[in-house]
């Protein structure tokens, strides 16, 4: 199944990928780049748990994503909006064992802001991050 889903409410979209576990990991960053977005930290979960409380989880990272052009406009209109960044993009294998790529949906992050400019921006960072997805 490779359809992009976002629940309604929900504050994530993503899909099921017939790729591997690290296939999907560098097509996702590949993909991110081509749409202006760096990789700003790859952390990966299942490690840090394994080395902090010596349980062992399928595998899962978390890729923190900015477009630098797109976040100095949000900056400049709500300076606080740091703690809102980066864009979260997670490549896990489920309990299935198929690779699930899911990404925070920007508008619903954003939204809460209540600042048009930042809304206005979270709908083109989205855009941006769904042809990611379809990428992949």
């Amino acid at each position: 199944m490779n359809r992009n889903v976002a629940l309604p409410g929900s504050y994530v979209f993503g899909k099921t990928v017939t790729l591997s576990y690290e296939d999907a990991v560098k097509r996702a960053t590949e993909a991110l780049g081509k749409e202006g977005f760096g990789v700003l930290t790859e952390i990966d979960v299942a490690a840090t748990l394994n080395k902090k409380l010596g349980v062992v989880v399928k595998p899962y990272c978390i890729l923190g994503a900015c477009n630098p052009r797109l976040a100095y406009r949000a900056l400049q209109s709500e300076p606080q909006i740091g703690a809102l960044l980066p864009c979260n993009v997670v490549v896990r294998v489920d309990d299935t064992d198929v690779t699930r790529v899911e990404i925070m949906d920007p508008q619903a992050v954003l939204r809460m802001v209540g600042n048009p400019d930042v809304v206005a921006i979270s709908v083109e960072v989205k855009e941006r991050l769904q042809r990611v997805l379809n990428a992949i």
